[in-house]
């Protein structure tokens, strides 16, 4: 059996879909609304008949043999390493503050500000959110001008794609698939400010990185009504005859530092 027929195997299993080969009537098969007509014209067969087994229905047991947690310690040395190998991986740039703390963040905002500044129009801003912690922000070039967006007060689109870029915190970094993970809170900003700028600088604190998905997973749950933005390297694709290009849809140069 090969690993796609393994996988849909074991989702037909947990969503007790009918065997291959059978398919359901129509109405359940293209999910037109009851009362309403099939595309091609006939009757609505209406709801199915709820199973007389007895089990409430949507209550099928679902097996979870996945790993929920690895071998590496959350923040330390190994897993900070391997998110950081996956991150390279990805394209993003990645630096490092050893035990400098907040004045070692902020001398390398101001380095990488710098750099972009030299490249982009003249008076573009840069861009962070409402809650962001200031002390990042000491050793920003002279004269540049700091835009603030808040849900209050947001930017415009036209505001975020003409800025020099954003920097943000992050809620976890996952190690094995070298995502880092934003939930909204105030030092994140919108999903707008990290997917429209061409630059964003996110700040992942050793103590935020865990190894597996399951454990972010575990981690983000607790506030499940936080809008979340998963970031696996600068944005790409590879679409169009498997040539990658960046920057289609966020942003095309992501710089990560790990603190």
């Amino acid at each position: 059996m090969s690993a796609r027929d393994e996988v849909l195997a074991r989702v037909r299993a947990a969503l007790a879909a009918p065997p291959t080969g059978e398919l359901p009537p129509p109405g359940e098969r293209s999910g037109t609304p009851d009362g309403l007509p099939e595309r091609d014209g006939r009757p609505h067969p209406g709801p199915a008949p709820a199973p007389d087994d007895g089990a409430p229905v949507g209550e099928a047991e679902v097996p979870r043999a996945y790993r929920a947690s690895g071998e590496l310690v959350a923040g330390g040395a190994e897993v900070v390493a391997l998110l950081e190998d996956r991150l390279v991986d990805y394209k993003a740039t990645v630096h490092h503050v050893g035990g400098d703390g907040d004045a070692g963040i902020a001398r390398v905002v101001g380095e990488i500000v710098a750099a972009a500044r030299s490249d982009a129009s003249d008076g573009a801003a840069l861009v962070v959110p409402d809650g962001l912690d200031p002390a990042w922000l000491a050793t920003l070039p002279e004269g540049l001008t700091v835009r603030t967006d808040s849900r209050g007060e947001p930017l415009s689109p036209a505001e975020l794609d003409g800025s020099l870029g954003v920097v943000t915190a992050c809620r976890v970094a996952i190690a094995e698939t070298g995502t880092i993970v934003l939930d909204g809170e105030p030092d994140q900003g919108r999903r707008a400010v990290s997917l429209v700028p061409d630059l964003h600088v996110c700040v992942v604190r050793a103590e935020q990185v865990v190894q597996l998905v399951p454990e972010a997973v575990r981690l983000l749950a607790a506030h499940p009504e936080r809008p979340q933005t998963w970031i696996s390297g600068p944005s790409a694709t590879s679409d169009i005859e498997l040539e990658r290009v960046e920057g289609v849809h966020g942003p095309r140069r992501l710089h990560v530092i790990l603190a």
